[in-house]
């Protein structure tokens, strides 16, 4: 019986865990929360368990918050359409990763609503 241990993934739900909380760097820093998931996505995605699913979630999530921001802006000058969507937005990108990160420490897989699938 051979075993190639270059191929066997560890499980690392605390690190699923920090990647989905890493988003909130947006909170802080303005721009860690789409480069901080994305460095550890790309180093951990082929040594932990699940990463790739995660990885490819919260960046599908970070690119798709980015690009309705990108395009409510004009909607300011629409009624004021862009403020409100800019207000759901920031409470979207705020809460979701919390309860990502909650499913993550369960095991359980992501799911972010309005997500667009950029990354397949």
């Amino acid at each position: 019986m051979e075993s190639n241990y270059h191929t066997l993934k560890r499980s690392d739900r605390q690190l699923l865990v920090i990647t989905h909380l890493a988003q909130l760097l947006n909170y802080i820093t303005g721009f860690g929360g789409l480069i901080v998931p994305l460095v550890i996505w790309i180093t951990q995605k082929n040594s932990v368990e699940d990463m790739d699913v995660h990885g490819k979630a919260i960046l599908n999530f970070q690119l798709s918050i980015l690009i309705f921001s990108i395009l409510s802006i004009p909607l300011i000058f629409a009624f004021g359409l862009g403020i409100l969507t800019l207000i759901l937005i920031g409470i979207l990108a705020f809460v979701m990763p919390i309860i990502n990160a909650v499913k993550a420490s369960n095991g359980e897989l992501p799911s972010y609503p309005l997500s667009l699938n950029l990354i397949s």
